[in-house]
């Protein structure tokens, strides 16, 4: 079997060991002579999978009882409608950063809930950047800021977040969760879709002050509120049971190599060998995101020409390299280089990326 690194933003790369214990267990799941696919929910086996994951998450982030761990659908996408419904009350105003094309999404769904600001935007600059805390100024009323901690499609990322107080602070985390240390103490809730760092499409995984989400509006859709979902153990309906089942593996994956400030560690000297190779040549390869702003999880640029970025994929595929596409509405190139991405895996691109330069840097240049 040849695998390929994989650079898609997501679904993304899964520890291979994490893939080969799948294997491994496939058919019998923790001698119980069935499939995890086939499991109950009820069933012991899936409890302790449940319980354990949750437990592993909190033990990663340096959390206690006081903090609940959820499993759910719907991905990310259905948090940007839970937030508001959950925590905008009337009187006050749901406070949003606008930092990338899913944080924009957010803010729709939110202003169908109730009354709404952008205290922050940098779409005009095509979201090249994440906000500095200075730009963070809070109105009165303000019911939470919600922010998106890393911007996948351009490829930015808060590299500290704001302190708000007596604020809720809310976040979107769905493609730096667990990819380097959370001061939680910040925090009142965080939503993350498993897909593009710990585990698979189909969950999403929210953790919150058990405090926070108590409480909630009787009134509010079963299966959007939080505090059913807290107290039934995320099993207030069938769970997705194998994506969490995948999630708690990659959690005790995280464990093993040595927790989250190992990670980080381990993300940031990836993250360098392609930025090195990008900013070597800035009259061919164009960085979209600012320095301040750059994201350790997904490096975004362009090539001189349209052409070239094709050819760009088109042999970077040829090399085992997949998923270098740039997202639809912005194109050019980009690299997701999540938790399970291996060094070798950059060490390549960063090397194909200087070989790129030296074979094309003479040809016929637009505008980047």
């Amino acid at each position: 079997m040849n695998r390929v690194f994989n650079f898609n933003a997501g679904p993304a790369m899964l520890p291979l060991e994490v893939l080969q214990q799948v294997q491994a267990e496939l058919l019998d799941c923790q001698n119980s002579g069935e499939s995890i696919l086939e499991m109950s929910h009820r069933d012991p086996i899936y409890d302790k999978i449940n319980t354990e994951a949750q437990k592993d998450i909190k033990d990663l982030l340096g959390v206690g009882d006081d903090w609940c761990v959820m499993f759910m659908g719907g991905g990310a996408s259905l948090q940007f409608s839970m937030v508001p419904m959950n925590f905008l009350e009337s009187g006050k105003i749901g406070v949003y950063a606008e930092t990338s094309s899913f944080s924009d999404k957010a803010i729709k769904e939110a202003k169908k809930e109730g009354r709404v600001e952008v205290i922050f935007s940098s779409k005009n600059e095509k979201y090249n950047r994440v906000p500095k805390l200075s730009e963070l100024v809070l109105p009165d009323n303000t019911a939470y800021l919600h922010i998106t901690g890393n911007n996948t499609i351009e490829g930015t990322e808060y590299q500290e977040y704001p302190d708000t107080g007596d604020v809720p602070l809310i976040a979107d985390l769905s493609s730096d969760i667990l990819s380097r240390p959370i001061p939680m103490e910040k925090f009142s809730l965080i939503y993350a879709g498993a897909q593009k760092n710990i585990g698979p499409a189909g969950v999403v995984v929210i953790i919150a002050r058990r405090d926070f989400v108590k409480n909630r509006e009787k009134t509010l859709p079963s299966m959007m509120n939080y505090e059913i979902q807290m107290n039934k153990n995320s099993t207030y309906n069938t769970p997705p049971v194998f994506g969490v089942y995948i999630v708690g593996l990659v959690a005790k994956w995280l464990k093993a190599q040595g927790g989250l400030a190992a990670m980080k560690e381990r993300n940031e000297s990836k993250a360098a060998l392609v930025y090195a190779a990008l900013d070597a040549h800035p009259d061919f390869y164009k960085a979209y995101a600012e320095k301040a702003s750059r994201s350790f999880m997904n490096v975004t640029f362009g090539l001189p020409t349209p052409d070239l970025e094709k050819l760009f994929v088109k042999e970077a595929a040829k090399q085992n390299m997949k998923g270098l596409k740039g997202h639809r509405s912005v194109g050019g190139i980009r690299a997701s280089i999540y938790n399970a991405m291996p060094r070798e895996g950059c060490e390549t691109l960063a090397a194909f990326m200087e070989d790129f330069y030296i074979k094309h840097k003479d040809e016929p240049k637009t505008e980047i």
